[in-house]
């Protein structure tokens, strides 16, 4: 018996897009579900859909506010919010509220499939954390703290450690800036000190840290650890 295609919930007022989601992602395997507004989002979210894609302007809520209140109803379910908002500061209030991923509109369905992809394996990670994390040629043991590029260890120092241990439990997750100063020191840390810390654990880790393979930039808000293959 074939396994039932995974529902995803598309969170839209313009019925262009949700005609080409529903194209598009039906032709891939999944199956949707449409609401053109908050109103109606939340009925659909009481189906457990697999994955919510939002566009944060709807007609009758803030994007946002629908935002919060779809991760406090479902702390698991990925969300990769779908906007034509490109300006940092919403990229950031966005996944500081809880979302996977951002995609700017216009978008690539390929694209669009792979970060969905990313945060589906986000999700089952971190609610099934494995003891080992792997990922090209790196991997990290988190219950004896061993890290390893190849068959070769690699040391780093206990803040490297940290810093690597939140990016291998959020990976394939947008981590703003915030989120992680929070994590290691406080939120009102200069980000320099997390700068300076990336920089030192790409050194020891990638191939060529001028052109990272792993610990991914996303320009102005924060950092991704690149998902399993």
């Amino acid at each position: 018996m074939n396994a039932a295609p995974l529902r995803v919930l598309v969170i839209d007022d313009e019925p262009p897009i949700r005609k080409l989601l529903r194209m598009g992602l039906s032709a891939h395997g999944y199956h949707t579900l449409e609401a053109p507004n908050g109103k109606t989002a939340l009925e659909f979210l009481g189906e457990r859909p697999d994955l919510v894609i939002l566009d944060l302007g709807l007609p009758d809520t803030d994007g946002h506010d629908l935002l919060r209140t779809i991760r406090a109803r479902n702390e698991r379910v990925p969300i990769v919010v779908l906007s034509s908002r490109s300006d940092e500061a919403s990229k950031v209030q966005a996944l500081d509220l809880g979302a996977d991923d951002y995609v700017t509109k216009p978008f690539g369905m390929a694209e669009l499939l792979a970060r969905m992809r990313a945060a589906l394996r986000h999700q089952l990670q971190i609610h099934g954390e494995r003891p080992i994390f792997r990922v090209g040629e790196l991997s990290v043991d988190l219950v004896r703290r061993i890290v390893k590029v190849g068959d070769k260890e690699v040391k780093v120092s206990p803040k490297e450690y940290d810093l690597l241990r939140v990016l291998v439990q959020h990976a394939g997750k947008v981590l703003t800036h915030k989120f992680l100063l929070g994590e290691l020191w406080d939120s009102s840390t200069d980000a320099q000190y997390l700068r300076v810390y990336v920089r030192q654990l790409r050194q020891k880790i990638e191939a060529d840290p001028e052109r990272p393979q792993y610990v991914l930039t996303e320009t102005g808000i924060g950092y991704r650890l690149r998902a399993p293959d």
